[in-house]
């Protein structure tokens, strides 16, 4: 190991006052005369002293050189080595440690990506070979027909939609592969796609029932009549997503201004042809709004298994909706959580539209519905003519009102009149009542309907029970008076 500085300086300092004196005693080896005797000199005591302190610098300079050695410190600027569990960080070219082998490996876990939504664990309300992606308007055909080619996979259809400015397209599986593995596989794989989801399916929130002759008990519970005095929802439109529409019933001659077939055409259809007597019925059925216009849009297809309707055909019929002008969207429908729905469900509440769902009719035990449990939607509840809760209603913190949901008159296809039961007619009627409203005052955000509604709406149940019923029944009369600013009165209890 070579020598540090200060122990060569100290060396040489040792060298040069010895070896003199070495060389003076050699000098009287041979033939010298004889000495004077020896006198005391105190140069001889001085050069001890001299070796003495010589011998303790050498000392300890030693003693620092090896104990800088065994113990460096950082105050002599030594290199500092990180503790065994703090490896030194990458440079930025250097790519990243391998992943271990025995680290787990999740294939339900999320995506990677964001945009890619995997289908939660035991959902299975989706078109089980199609999938719908999210693709920039700059990648080519090219570029979607070699896609196509790797995945196995063929394009079904293509559509960019105004509201959220996505060009969506459904594709189907042709392969053996799953929906999950094809979102997992794109994502990693295909860099030039911005997003994949499952095309999720919705059911029509209706439970069917013979029909019979009774009388209609929903107006006077809604206080209709009333209402009516001050506005019957004239100039404003309502779109209803929902199965097809017989716009040539007598009750509803003249409702329908406008049409939209999202799932192609088709019949109509009883739960269609039911909610838009609910809600503007102007004949033989007292309904909500009897002079709105409705923008009958056909998302749902009464020939699938349970009159099923997609991701895609009611993101259609949103985009067609708003593109045409509706104030306020129906839609009696519920399924699963959807992120595609979800965005442009926000961006119509955005847009001024006011968004009505049914709670769906799931059950007590069930979790929350969607597009009813999205934040930016007014979620209904069914009542009966007791004032007590439909029993198939789904339960929930995030149900807004209620509506007579049991037993309701309404149109039915080909001239003639049904019963029905659900949540969805219930929604209907509130669809209604909101048209009103935005009647009686243009001005009012989705916010505001909602508030007004929730306010002036009639508390039900006691204790934990009330909240199965939201803020309560909806009273039309207060909530229109209320929508003028004016002071409504008291609810009836």
């Amino acid at each position: 190991m070579a020598l540090t500085m200060p122990l060569r300086m100290l060396l040489a300092l040792v060298l040069a006052l010895t070896l003199p004196i070495a060389g003076a005693r050699a000098q009287c080896t041979f033939a010298c005369p004889p000495s004077p005797p020896p006198t005391p000199a105190p140069s001889d005591s001085n050069r001890n002293h001299v070796w003495y302190a010589l011998g303790g610098v050498v000392a300890a300079g030693l003693g620092v050189f090896i104990a800088s050695r065994l113990f460096p410190t950082p105050e002599r600027g030594l290199p500092q080595q990180p503790p065994p569990s703090d490896p030194p960080p990458l440079a930025d070219n250097q790519p990243p440690p391998a992943r271990s082998k025995s680290a787990p490996k999740s294939k339900s876990g999320p995506v990677a990506r964001k945009g890619f939504d995997l289908p939660p664990v035991g959902e299975m309300r989706f078109v089980p070979n199609e999938i719908i992606l999210d693709v920039p308007t700059s990648v080519s055909e090219a570029h979607l027909n070699a896609l196509a080619a790797r995945h196995a996979m063929t394009r079904i259809e293509t559509q960019t939609f105004r509201l959220s400015g996505r060009r969506m397209f459904r594709w189907r599986i042709d392969g053996r592969g799953n929906v999950a593995d094809m979102i997992r596989a794109l994502a990693a794989h295909e860099p030039q796609v911005a997003g994949a989801q499952p095309n999720y399916l919705f059911t029509l929130a209706q439970e069917p029932l013979p029909q019979i002759n009774g009388d209609q008990y929903a107006p006077d519970k809604l206080n209709l009549t009333e209402a009516h005095r001050l506005a019957t929802g004239n100039r404003v439109l309502v779109a209803v997503i929902d199965s097809g529409i017989d716009s040539s019933h007598p009750d509803l001659v003249g409702a329908v201004v406008r049409s939209f077939d999202a799932a192609g055409s088709g019949p109509a259809h009883p739960h269609g042809t039911g909610m838009a007597g609910a809600i503007a019925a102007r004949r033989n059925v007292l309904s909500a709004a009897p002079r709105v216009g409705v923008l009958a849009v056909r998302a749902f297809d009464p020939r699938s298994t349970g009159g099923d309707g997609t991701t895609f055909n009611i993101i259609k019929g949103l985009d067609w909706s708003i593109e045409n002008g509706a104030r306020v969207v129906n839609m009696s429908f519920a399924g699963p959580s959807d992120p595609r729905l979800n965005d442009v469900l926000e961006r119509a509440a955005k847009r001024g539209v006011v968004l009505i769902a049914a709670a769906g009719n799931a059950g007590p035990n069930s979790p929350p519905l969607y597009p009813a449990a999205n934040r930016n939607v007014v979620a209904v509840t069914a009542t009966d003519i007791e004032d007590r809760l439909f029993t198939g209603a789904n339960r929930g913190g995030h149900i807004a009102v209620a509506a007579p949901g049991v037993d309701i008159l309404v149109p039915a296809p080909n001239g003639d009149y049904q019963f029905t039961t659900g949540t969805s007619v219930a929604a209907a009627h509130v669809s209604g009542i909101a048209a009103l409203l935005i009647e009686r005052n243009p001005k009012l955000t989705p916010s505001d309907v909602r508030r007004i509604l929730t306010r002036t709406a009639k508390s039900l149940g006691q204790g934990e029970r009330a909240r199965d019923f939201g803020a309560g029944l909806v009273n039309a009369y207060q909530a229109i008076v209320a929508a003028t600013g004016a002071e409504p009165r008291t609810a009836k209890r």
